[in-house]
């Protein structure tokens, strides 16, 4: 048995969420450039996957990308503590347990928001996770799912996990409604409720809470800074990627003074190493779109990658022409 865990050598001050079909290795790439010291998250990958799939695609990521931390989807403890052992070996950070997302698939696999409902399973694999290998293992949640959705739900669920060794919880302030809404339903739909994951916060000082949802302004990070540990960007750091050299700067107060153009002219060398290998050039340029989002020329930025990305033999003459259009204006 290993004894766990090692003290985390990052800051969990700022985060980017893990977003299915959003931060792939590219955009986690793309995210470092912009913000060395933020901390940056997997996609959820699911413990079959990983057990049966090509672990090189699933798991392989660039050096760079760290501090990273890998989201694991599943409900089996022993696959789980298998991922997890996995996980450590291909070199992440972080083993992070999905008990929010409320999407059908997901439902049908009985993992995700699902677990929330079920605290002495969640409590079973953090225990295995942490037995198997000697990093953090944490556990993103909701505040609760469908009528199972009061304070004191979600304080149970807290506290059950947390006596099975985890001591960083992520919380979504929403609840999860897992019939009859959609997944892109469940982030805006349920009401943002704050000041339950700041009252847990209060409730178990010894615990690192970190508060997720709807989290849009650098105004709105220090406020939520003021009553947790930490604060996870999700759609905003996609839809304004440049938003993060700004929490970087002023949040994290380690000064990253780069432009915009400058991270187009440091990604292309990943760009053209990844072209080598077979990547489309609209895998990594779906992921820049916004970089220039409110700055004269960004329409015209957005729109020739969006088109001529796609194009067969597409390569890195496409960004030195969206770069040439912004610096026209």
């Amino acid at each position: 048995m290993r004894e766990n865990n090692l003290a985390s050598s990052f800051s969990r001050l700022v985060s980017v969420a893990p977003m299915m079909d959003w931060t792939d290795r590219h955009c986690r790439f793309f995210h470092r450039l912009i913000a060395p010291d933020v901390l940056l998250y997997t996609e959820m990958v699911t413990t079959p996957a990983i057990m049966h799939g090509d672990r090189e695609k699933l798991l392989g990521f660039d050096a760079a990308e760290k501090p990273l931390a890998l989201q694991l989807g599943g409900n089996d403890a022993d696959a789980l503590a298998r991922c997890a052992e996995i996980g450590e070996q291909w070199g992440y950070d972080e083993i992070n347990l999905n008990c929010g997302c409320p999407s059908d698939r997901v439902q049908e696999g009985a993992f995700g928001a699902c677990l929330m409902a079920e605290p002495q399973t969640v409590a079973a694999s953090v225990a295995a996770m942490r037995r198997a290998a000697r990093i953090p293992v944490t556990v993103k949640s909701r505040i609760g799912i469908d009528d199972q959705d009061s304070y004191e739900f979600l304080k149970h669920f807290i506290e059950t996990v947390a006596a099975a060794g985890c001591d960083t919880f992520i919380i979504h302030a929403r609840k999860a409604i897992l019939k009859g809404l959609s997944p892109k339903e469940n982030r805006t739909v349920p009401p943002l409720i704050y000041d339950h994951v700041y009252r847990i916060k209060q409730e178990f000082p010894q615990l690192q809470i970190v508060i997720n949802g709807g989290i849009k302004t650098t105004a709105e990070v220090r406020e939520h800074l003021r009553h947790t540990d930490g604060v996870m960007i999700g759609r905003e750091a996609y839809q304004n990627p440049w938003w993060l050299n700004e929490l970087q700067n002023e949040i994290l107060q380690k000064p990253n003074v780069k432009t915009p153009q400058d991270i187009v002219h440091e990604m292309l060398p990943y760009i053209e190493q990844q072209l080598t290998r077979g990547t489309r050039l609209s895998a990594i340029t779906r992921h820049i779109l916004g970089l220039f989002q409110g700055i004269p020329g960004a329409r015209k930025w957005r729109r020739i990658l969006t088109e001529d990305a796609v194009k067969p033999g597409a390569d890195a003459d496409v960004i030195f022409h969206a770069l040439h259009a912004v610096a026209s204006g």
